[in-house]
């Protein structure tokens, strides 16, 4: 094995290790909302520095791996997507501190769990979680089948957030929630719409570095 092949491996590991941490992070932050458990968001809160430190170090290595082998093709646009990931799964991470934030405030009332049922935030949570171990898999593999799966269940957790707005508007407006605590909720519905965006573009990065395509635009496009 060349020694820029054992460098690339040692970047993925580096950013699949990373990414193991960000799906943790979303897990237990989906736990610590539903069922309320300030203690487990408190230890979400306390993760996300692991995760920026993460994030910092891959950037410098794809760096310093660009500058020292000149990489070209299939190589190059491997390293391009490893920094462009890191980044986004630090973003993720940032949504699931902010959600774990949310539930650690002590003014926060929390909602009944009849609420939340209506508002499908567990299905939610699921989705994109899905979304990002799927997309791990797709990575580790270096396979894009599963690109269009992953892609369908944005639109779903896309479409679910719509409903949302409308519930929670009518939650308000029956008082059966007050306006501050149903803002704040939307808050958190609304981080987990943007994880789900945030994986979809995981997706496109990853079709990238495998097939040489730009999905982007012509999802855009659609």
């Amino acid at each position: 094995m060349k020694h820029t092949e054992k460098e690339l491996i040692t970047l993925k590991e580096e950013v699949s290790e990373m990414w193991r941490l960000v799906l943790s992070q979303l897990e237990k932050v989906k736990q610590a909302f539903l069922s309320n458990d300030i203690e487990l968001a408190r230890e979400v809160a306390s993760r996300e520095k692991r995760v920026n430190s993460f994030e910092l170090k891959i950037d410098s290595d794809c760096e310093n791996y660009i500058a020292l082998y000149n990489p070209v093709a299939i190589d190059l646009r491997l390293v391009l997507s490893l920094i462009k990931i890191s980044i986004t799964l630090e973003r993720i991470a940032d949504f699931a501190d902010g959600i774990a934030k949310y539930i650690i405030d002590e003014s926060a009332n929390s909602e009944s769990g009849d609420l939340k049922e209506d508002l499908q935030v567990e299905i939610m949570f699921d989705a994109v979680i899905e979304m990002l171990s799927d997309s791990y898999v797709a990575l580790e593999s270096e396979n894009t089948r599963l690109s269009g799966k992953i892609l369908a269940r944005d639109e779903a957790v896309d479409e679910i957030y719509r409903n949302a707005i409308k519930i929670l508007a009518e939650a308000i407006r029956s008082k059966k929630i007050d306006a501050e605590n149903g803002l704040k909720t939307m808050l958190v519905i609304r981080k987990i719409e943007r994880i789900g965006d945030h994986c979809s573009n995981i997706v496109e990065e990853i079709v990238f570095y495998i097939d040489a395509k730009v999905l982007k635009h012509s999802r855009n496009n659609a």
